[in-house]
């Protein structure tokens, strides 16, 4: 039988992930990692989310490490989330080395589930500027893990080359398009559903949303 672990955090885009491996795997199991993030009820959201969907299992992982290592507007709360990017040309929100641990761990994870994919929402389409969501990186790790623990494994990205507007097509084409939109929580300032209107993440989801019920009344 087969199965898959989705790095699952409960908002729009793992959300979407995770409703699209439910058709496609026996088992698929979610892990949401907790580093001390900016809105703690990011843990909640996601463990009433993978229930509701029915993930085969849901594991929350401590990497508080990560929230003493990495400064970022979402480690620090007295770090405003800024539109501005910094000098080194990234947004303040960017935590360094995430995606490294979280892809690793979820490679360490699946080897011992005995699992042959890992699914993550990461984008390079409509990222927001994040190094560590650009395919040719998670092609290195996905290398990485094979080698380094000599069992074949496939880091699956769905939506790696679809923009926010497509990200809200695929969920609609599952009829999730109002349980992600009403139930996810992508909002940097931790507001479910359409979130604060005015950080970033909201900024881009909205967008997207607008713009696919636009084209589909169109």
């Amino acid at each position: 039988m087969s199965s898959a672990i989705v790095v699952f955090s409960g908002g729009q885009d793992s959300t979407t992930c995770l409703i699209q491996a439910l058709t496609q795997y026996d088992h698929v199991h979610c892990i949401t990692f907790d580093y001390g993030q900016r809105h703690s009820q990011e843990i909640d959201v996601a463990k009433k989310v993978a229930k509701e969907l029915g993930a085969t299992s849901h594991k929350i992982m401590d990497v508080s490490l990560l929230n003493e290592l990495a400064i970022s507007s979402l480690t620090r709360d007295s770090i405003p989330v800024s539109h501005e990017l910094q000098e080194n040309g990234l947004p303040n929100s960017f935590v360094p080395g995430r995606n490294i641990l979280f892809l690793t761990l979820a490679g360490i994870y699946a080897y011992q589930l005995g699992a042959e994919a890992i699914i993550t929402g990461v984008c390079e389409t409509d990222f927001s500027g994040y190094p560590d969501c650009r395919d040719e990186f998670v092609k290195s790790i996905n290398q990485s893990l094979v080698l380094g623990m000599d069992r074949q494994l496939k880091i699956e990205t769905p939506l790696m080359w679809l923009n926010k507007a497509q990200t809200w097509q695929l969920a609609d084409s599952f009829g999730k398009l109002d349980f992600v939109r009403n139930h996810t929580l992508t909002c940097y300032n931790g507001i479910i559903g359409s979130g604060c209107k005015e950080c970033p993440a909201c900024e881009l989801r909205q967008n997207g949303l607008e713009e696919y019920l636009s084209s589909k009344s169109a």
